[in-house]
């Protein structure tokens, strides 16, 4: 690759690269506090909540 073509790419500091992935164990985690947040209920917190643990729980695998 041209390094000229790497110099227009911003750099990202170390917490946007922790950002970028998350261990099984820490999306299982994520994924039971917006539940217990959905659980809460009918607000648009919990709704929220609710939404992003559904698209979650789709693209992580089952916890056994």
């Amino acid at each position: 690759m041209n390094p000229d073509a790497t110099s227009l790419i911003p750099e990202q500091d170390m917490s946007a690269r922790r950002l970028e992935l998350l261990t099984l164990e820490e999306a299982h985690d994520v994924l039971r506090l917006l539940h217990m947040i959905a659980a809460e209920g009918p607000d648009e917190l919990s709704e929220e909540a609710q939404w992003f643990a559904r698209e979650i729980a789709e693209r992580i695998p089952a916890q056994n």
